[in-house]
């Protein structure tokens, strides 16, 4: 926003500019002409009065060598020829002259000075019209004297080029030095202006990816030095952020309290099923029940203790668990009904410890979901596997069934898309999915090479960092279980 607002300015002033200026200069050029042109009127003005008293050629050379042009050799007097009958001053001798050369043109005129003008221009003039001509270096400025009522004399002043744009480049520079201040004072401001735009917009964004990671303290000013000097639409986004942020601080609050009121009444059946359960006696069956019992008991609490957890606050006793010793526990509790329903299944590569940064909890809850799929969404009798391997910084856990597969591996992956019937929320594998990206892993779903069926790929951060691309930690993590199931 900042260059395009300084863009702005100046593309704006320097069309602005251009609008004054270049008539300013035309004007300045023309001015610069006519000036010109003045000056040698008022040339020839000055020997007026001496052809008015006089045409004795000595006399009007002495005349014009007496004015500015005529010293330079820019100013020629044009006498008419003294006709018969005709008398007076003009037919006395013309006497020597020293300071300028008589020339005498033909037998009508004769000149005083350097004449450029040529004859038609003369006799044009001659009829009492002020003419300028084009000359051989600049141009002749003819002006008409009457010097008796029966002849006119005409006064030639030579205007060089040089002296019609005297002062026009002075002026341009001139001209161009303000367009440009004029541009760098636009530029100035918009940069000023931009900087402030700038800075409140990037300050809301900041805001926006501090409340994005979890921090709900994060506020905006709206008023005082730090707001002062922000558009008033930039004020209004960030009181509308605040009040955003507040919303989600009370909508949390409101979640946490309801998840513990949930959770809190859970306790009543759940004390009422583990005094059931306690009651059954021994046997596999009661085992499993109590078991399943307990855990549920176990999630419970944790629930409960999540929701009183303050939102973005890390807990302060860092989680993990081994997940080859979570998956063999959870495996041999799926165990009893794989055999009751005639599943033939298979473990391989648990029997190293595999540590990861997830708390067993919820990584047994993470197995279940996976093995629950398969129970759910296969025939009686389809076998299933479990392969666990340990790769750098990870631990890759594949689940596979020689079932039908997926239809639509993303929509099977999209939070409530599951269609498994009756006690089917379509929220495990999302669950699962959340559970794994939270370690810096994937969840991935395919086709098992093996079994033929479904293939559930479950990779969990171990600690540590891997800065494989996921194209390729996908290849590795992939080759990793073949490779282990192969070994088994």
């Amino acid at each position: 926003m900042r260059w395009v607002l300084v863009k702005a300015a100046v593309a704006g002033t320097t069309m602005v500019a251009l609008a004054f200026l270049l008539p300013l200069g035309l004007t300045v050029q023309q001015t610069a002409r006519e000036r010109a042109f003045t000056a040698a009127d008022r040339q020839a003005a000055a020997l007026g009065p001496a052809l008015a008293i006089t045409t004795d050629q000595a006399a009007l050379a002495r005349a014009v060598a007496s004015t500015d042009a005529g010293a330079q050799g820019r100013i020629a007097i044009h006498l008419p020829a003294v006709g018969p009958g005709q008398g007076g001053a003009a037919a006395q001798p013309a006497q020597a002259v020293d300071t300028q050369t008589v020339e005498t043109q033909a037998v009508d005129t004769q000149t005083i000075g350097v004449g450029r003008a040529d004859a038609t221009a003369l006799a044009a003039a001659a009829k009492g019209r002020v003419l300028t001509v084009r000359v051989p270096g600049g141009y002749a400025r003819l002006q008409p004297v009457a010097v008796d009522p029966a002849r006119v004399a005409v006064v030639e002043v030579y205007v060089a080029d040089a002296d019609l744009t005297r002062g026009v480049s002075t002026a341009w520079l001139v001209l161009s030095l303000v367009a440009l201040g004029l541009v760098a004072l636009a530029v100035l401001v918009a940069d000023r202006m931009g900087a402030r735009l700038v800075g409140a917009a990037r300050r809301l964004a900041g805001a926006a990816r501090a409340l994005g990671t979890g921090d709900l303290a994060v506020r905006l000013p709206v008023a005082g030095p730090q707001a002062e000097g922000s558009p008033a639409e930039l004020r209004e986004a960030a009181a509308a952020f605040n009040a955003m942020a507040d919303r989600v601080v009370q909508l949390l609050a409101a979640e946490r309290e309801l998840a513990a009121d949930l959770s809190h009444r859970l306790r009543t059946p759940l004390t009422v099923l583990r005094l059931n359960a306690a009651s059954l006696g021994e046997g596999d069956a009661a085992d499993a029940t109590r078991h399943a019992v307990a855990q549920l008991e176990r999630e419970v609490d944790q629930i409960i203790r999540s929701a009183r957890r303050t939102p973005g606050r890390p807990s302060a006793v860092a989680v993990g668990c081994d997940a080859a010793e979570v998956i063999r526990e959870r495996v041999g509790f799926w165990s009893a009904l794989a055999e009751d329903e005639g599943r033939p299944w298979q473990l391989h590569g648990a029997q190293a410890p595999a540590p990861v940064a997830v708390p067993r909890g919820d990584l047994a809850a993470a197995v279940d979901a996976l093995l629950g799929n398969v129970f759910r969404h296969t025939a009686v009798g389809t076998a299933f596997s479990v392969d666990v391997t340990l790769v750098e910084h990870a631990v890759i856990v594949l689940v596979g069934d020689a079932g039908e597969g997926f239809d639509d591996p993303s929509a099977a992956l999209r939070r409530g898309e599951g269609h498994g019937g009756e006690g089917s929320t379509g929220l495990g594998l999302d669950i699962v999915r959340k559970l794994a990206e939270a370690t810096g892993g994937y969840l991935l779903l395919g086709r098992s090479a093996a079994l033929g069926g479904a293939e559930i790929q479950l990779r969990l951060g171990a600690g540590g960092g891997d800065s494989a691309t996921p194209a390729r930690r996908l290849g590795r993590a992939r080759r990793a279980g073949r490779d282990a199931g192969s070994r088994a």
